[in-house]
This record gives C-alpha cells, structure tokens and sequence, in this order.
C-alpha cells in the first residue's frame, strides 16, 4: 500500500494511507471512507500532513462530501487532522471525548498522583464537536454504523461496527500487539475490551495500522494470549526478586528492536498496575514509572 493512494479494502469502504511509517505506526496510519454519496463517514483523519488531507479530499467522487468525522482516539497520528478536515468538509468531528475521558477510577487516581505518561503522542488539545456513546449507532450509507466504547489503548478509544467489519482502530492490530501506557493506558480495560469485541462475530477488521485481517477471531485470540503469556513472564522475573519496569523489559525482552524497548516499557508497567489493583504485586512508595515492584504472595 503506498500513500496517499485510495484503496478499496471492501465493499463501502475506502483506505487511504497516511505519509507517516515509523517503528510505532507501521506502514502509516490508516483512514477510512465509509459508504458512497453525500454522508460518507471518515474515520481517523490522521496526521494533520497537507499531503494526506489532500488525497482524502480528492478520495472523494465528485457527487460526494463528508457528513461526519469520527476519530477512534486522540492521539496526534489519528486525531491531529480533524479540526484541517472539519474546516475544509464542513463535516462535524465526533468521539467518545477527550484524552482525558473514560479513565478508570484507578488510572485517574494515578495521574493525580503524578504518573506520567511515556509520550506516546497524545493530542492533549482535542475536542470533538459532539460525543458519540457505546452502542451508539450512526448514520452512514452502505451498511449500519455501530460504536463500541474500547478502553485500554486509551480511555476514551472506541472501535466501530459497519456491518459485519470491525474498525478496530489501535486496540487491536494484526502486525503488532497495542501499546498501553498508564494512565492514558489500562491494561485491565485492554483485555476486558478485547473479549468483549471476541463475543461478536467479524468477517473483516480493518486497524489503524496495518493490513486488514480476515482471521479476526484468531487474532483477537492471539492478542488476549499474547498478554496472558507476558503477564506470566512478569511473575516469573519478579519471583528472582523485586524490580523496576526498566529492569523486567531488560529480562523479558531479549530480542526486541532497541527502538522498541521504551514501548515495551510502557506495556510491562501495565501489567505491573494491574497487578498492583489485583494485590499480586506491591510497591513501597508513590506510584512512578521507575518504582520498585515486588511479589506480595497473592495468587494472581
């Protein structure tokens, strides 16, 4: 797939992707045109890159226009766009709210308590023209347009329905598992998310990044294992004696790319949070990335 480029990916909808590969994003990011005629529905604008908003305006035919913009999560490389689009469209900007909303109770005592976050881009500034709500069903021609309100990526992610296609945004994609980052991210809320999209049946899911995925049971699955098996990894390595975050990506992630480990840092710190909520794990002091966790003799 190449920039900039409208491809059908299925019958109503149309990809174009996005001039920012990076370890994180991939080939780029994915937006989506749904539907055909004057209500057509993009989702995730992208980066606000002159070039990308360009050739999704000129992905358009010419009997047709944006009716709504909607941004599955705000952070800059999906969100950034919109207001650009919005302006030049006339088209409204919906989402679930905020960077800040659909915090869990704990995620938002942690950024109170001052829990940074790892800088994964989050667009502090956004703001939708109207919330859209969980099974909230949208107008959108071709097929009917379901929200579903994902937290874990972020707290305020929401995955779309079309039909029988799964817009799954970044909460699950098929060449890399999701970044969770507390507070923005929440690991409990992750998984509980993901059985919650494996209870319906899928014929297609189209990410955020990445090429579409037809086995979207088997990935689901796969993603929900995925976080089973590094949760036990993390027991494992606590069990030879307390440690950082830093400390555990160290031990667990022999293998990975360099560029990645500040990633896998964010993830394990997830883990470790929901470990903490669950009393498997402590830490002595106020909560921060680089606090010393060990095992409290819980069964996880």
């Amino acid at each position: 797939m190449q920039a900039g480029v409208v491809e059908w990916v299925a019958r109503d909808v149309r990809r174009v992707l996005a001039p920012n590969p990076s370890v994180m994003t991939g080939p780029g990011t994915n937006s989506y045109l749904l539907g055909q005629g004057a209500g057509v529905v993009l989702v995730d604008p992208g980066p606000d890159d002159p070039s990308h908003v360009a050739a999704l305006l000129a992905a358009l035919g010419p009997a047709e226009a944006v009716g709504a913009i909607i941004v599955t999560h705000p952070h800059r490389d999906h969100s950034a766009a919109a207001r650009r689009l919005s302006a030049l469209t006339g088209a409204p900007v919906l989402a679930f709210g905020t960077a800040e909303a659909g915090r869990s109770p704990l995620m938002q005592h942690l950024a109170e308590a001052g829990l940074q976050g790892g800088g994964e881009g989050v667009d502090a500034g956004f703001r939708p023209d109207r919330l859209i709500a969980d099974d909230e069903v949208l107008p959108c021609p071709g097929a009917s347009l379901r929200v579903i309100h994902t937290p874990g990526h972020m707290g305020s992610h929401v995955c779309l329905g079309f039909g029988d296609i799964l817009l799954s945004g970044d909460h699950a994609m098929g060449w890399a598992s999701s970044l969770i980052s507390p507070p923005d991210g929440d690991m409990r809320a992750y998984r509980t998310s993901l059985a919650l999209l494996m209870a319906q049946d899928w014929r297609l899911m189209l990410p955020g990044h990445g090429a579409p995925v037809a086995a979207v049971q088997a990935r689901l699955r796969s993603l929900q294992d995925h976080r089973t098996q590094r949760e036990a990894e993390i027991l494992a390595a606590l069990r030879t004696g307390p440690a950082t975050a830093a400390g555990l990506t160290r031990q667990i992630y022999r293998d990975t790319d360099p560029a990645l480990l500040g990633a896998a840092e964010r993830n394990v710190l997830a883990h470790l949070v929901d470990l903490w909520d669950r009393n498997v794990v402590a830490w002595p002091q106020t909560p921060q990335a680089d606090s010393v966790f060990h095992l409290t003799g819980a069964t996880a």
